[in-house]
């Protein structure tokens, strides 16, 4: 298993949908912009900042329900000092998607005022949905429209072309492919992408990939590791511990060893679903969750 991890993923598509995003942005109101709740310094692509620039925007916490409630509190938190809108969105259930639309009127309210003064009456508010791939965008927009009308799936990266989705009430969608950025400047927000299956996983060394997230939810999550595979950390090294789930897991090949991908794609599986725990591995001002 190779020691270092170099993840760098820009296709030509996302060039693309950069330039889209920048044609369309003056159709619309405001940009609701996906984040995943365990990562969202990680998952908040500054390529965006720069495209959406003083446009209204709304953060949508989404996979909240796979994130630390404590945590999600402490986001919100930290928008709100800031002056930024933001909402938790359950993906399973639909969560809190009744208080988008609620909250879009709020902000434009002005906009929405200057449109009756002068006689535009029941304008629907029009939004460009925007986030980094498997984020979540159809599932919101699915949810929102109350009806499968998006091609949606587990592989980063399937929504291909921008397309207007209407919502019952006074609400239009843009949506956008997912888009990441050329570089990431710290490895650990390449890490942090794998790790939630943002990155697909067929260009990426997996084993590596799940030995990086072992050591990593040994700092701020031992107690769910030992508990999720009935194991001990003490002393422990990420490869020793991996060694005693494939153990447990009865990951071993004919001849006595240990199956390092089986393990790994237990391990990566079981954290991505919200199985090992509801863990955040970025808090406000942090990249270390306690």
């Amino acid at each position: 298993m190779n020691a270092n991890m170099n993840i760098n993923w820009y296709p030509g598509h996302m060039k693309k949908t950069r330039e889209a995003i920048q044609k369309n942005l003056s159709l619309v109101d405001v940009v609701f912009e996906l984040l995943d709740a365990r990562i969202p310094y990680s998952s908040q692509n500054p390529v965006i900042d720069s495209i959406v620039k003083d446009k209204p925007r709304i953060i949508i916490l989404n996979k909240s329900d796979l994130a630390n409630d404590k945590s999600n509190s402490l986001w919100q938190n930290h928008y709100r000092d800031s002056d930024v809108p933001s909402i938790l969105f359950n993906s399973l259930s639909g969560k809190g998607v009744e208080n988008i639309l609620k909250l879009a009127s709020e902000v434009l309210k002005d906009k929405r005022k200057s449109y009756e003064d002068r006689g535009v009456i029941n304008r629907p508010i029009r939004a460009m949905i925007l986030g980094i791939p498997n984020v979540g965008k159809s599932t919101l927009i699915n949810t929102l429209s109350g009806r499968k009308g998006t091609r949606t799936g587990n592989k980063p990266g399937i929504t291909k072309v921008n397309q207007w989705i209407k919502i019952k009430g006074s609400l239009e969608l843009l949506d956008t492919p997912g888009i990441l950025w050329p570089k990431f400047e710290e490895e650990v927000v390449g890490l942090n992408l794998a790790f939630t299956g943002a990155i697909k996983d067929e260009i990426l060394d997996t084993e590596t990939l799940a030995l990086k997230l072992i050591e990593v939810l040994m700092n701020i999550a031992p107690e769910s590791l030992m508990k999720r595979y009935n194991i001990e950390l003490q002393n422990a090294t990420p490869l020793e511990i991996m060694e005693s789930i494939a153990n447990r897991r009865g990951c071993i090949l004919k001849r006595g060893e240990f199956d390092y991908t089986k393990t790994s794609n237990i391990v990566l599986d079981e954290f991505r679903k919200g199985v090992i725990a509801n863990i955040t591995l970025e808090l406000p001002k942090s990249r270390v969750s306690k």
